[in-house]
């Protein structure tokens, strides 16, 4: 795979505006007028998960959150401004939490392996794993095991959104976004939608 140097990301930078331009002269005024994004991402620091790339969208469409193995903890408060933002001024129609296979974050977590702040801040998939072990464990090979609790990483973090003093405030409106759970394959580069019982999580959230 090739890798740029320092001094071809301005190049880069330079030669995208040009296209832009001439396709669209007005491009980037358009652009500094302000942002409507319909969607919030939240997905993981893994350099290979530009999901702009992925999911063909443009400047403006994603208002994105990433952290290691897309985590949403209700103590974190950079999450939860970019969430409240999200949700009360950009008024954002649906969020999604992406997390990956080939995750680092989460084999880390899988193998006891991290260390240092990445091991405070991966542990709650540390014990997403100790409670599913026995399911866990009874899959074939080591590479099943680690797409499973990358999926549950992301079920959990779903219903951790749904959680949220945000969102309970936003589910007794008559007007909140949807909360989709994704993991994007990065040996085929798809994205695989999980069913999830955002309903029910909601339910949750707005009862007395």
């Amino acid at each position: 795979m090739h890798y740029h140097a320092y001094n071809d990301l301005i190049k880069n930078n330079r030669n995208w505006v040009t296209e832009k331009l001439a396709k669209t002269p007005e491009y980037f005024k358009q652009l500094a007028q302000g942002q409507k994004p319909p969607f919030l991402y939240i997905g993981c620091s893994d350099s290979r998960m530009p999901i702009s790339s992925f999911t063909q969208t443009e400047p403006g469409e994603l208002f994105i959150h990433r952290n290691v193995a897309n985590q949403v903890s209700l103590t974190d408060m950079n999450l939860l401004a970019v969430l409240e933002y999200a949700v009360e001024a950009l008024d954002v129609q649906h969020i999604i939490v992406c997390g990956h296979y080939c995750c680092g974050g989460v084999e880390a977590a899988y193998r006891g392996t991290a260390s240092g702040v990445v091991e405070n801040w991966i542990s709650p998939i540390r014990d997403i794993y100790i409670q599913n072990r026995q399911e866990i464990d009874a899959l074939p090979n080591d590479q099943e095991r680690l797409n499973k609790l990358a999926e549950l990483n992301v079920i959990a973090q779903v219903k951790n959104i749904c959680s949220t003093s945000v969102m309970h405030r936003a589910y007794k409106t008559v007007k909140f976004p949807t909360v989709h759970g994704w993991v994007l394959d990065i040996g085929q580069g798809l994205v695989k939608e999980l069913e999830l019982p955002v309903a029910d999580w909601q339910t949750i959230g707005i009862m007395p």
